[in-house]
């Protein structure tokens, strides 16, 4: 599938959640899409790294200390950029969820957001 329709996810998913939470935060960084190379060495000079997710929420519970998403459609899986960051991520007592669709964006942060 195409990075548009990613990004079409993305931003349905990021809507749904500033009007299901307004008081929490949601967001983008944007580390990905084309870019000419002047543009991606300044990024890359101001501090993005390959394979952070895409989407960050930066409320923790009891469990967590915040929520990190990285969206992905069709049969698309993780890089191993993306693989290695996600278990970085993780070790720093952070969630790290993989999303397909946007139902399941809907469940999995009901379900954290729940977690007190």
């Amino acid at each position: 599938m195409s990075k548009q329709k990613e990004s079409q996810l993305q931003s349905e998913c990021v809507k749904w959640f500033r009007y299901q939470y307004p008081t929490e935060i949601i967001y983008a960084i944007p580390n990905g899409g084309s870019r000419n190379i002047i543009e991606a060495v300044n990024f890359k000079k101001q501090g993005t790294l390959k394979g952070v997710p895409d989407l960050c929420i930066i409320k923790g519970n009891s469990h967590y200390n915040g929520c990190y998403i990285e969206m992905k459609v069709g049969a698309n899986k993780m890089s191993l950029s993306q693989s290695e960051m996600a278990l970085k991520i993780a070790a720093k007592g952070y969630l790290v969820l993989l999303v397909y669709d946007f139902d399941t964006f809907k469940a999995k942060i009901d379900e954290y957001l729940k977690i007190k």
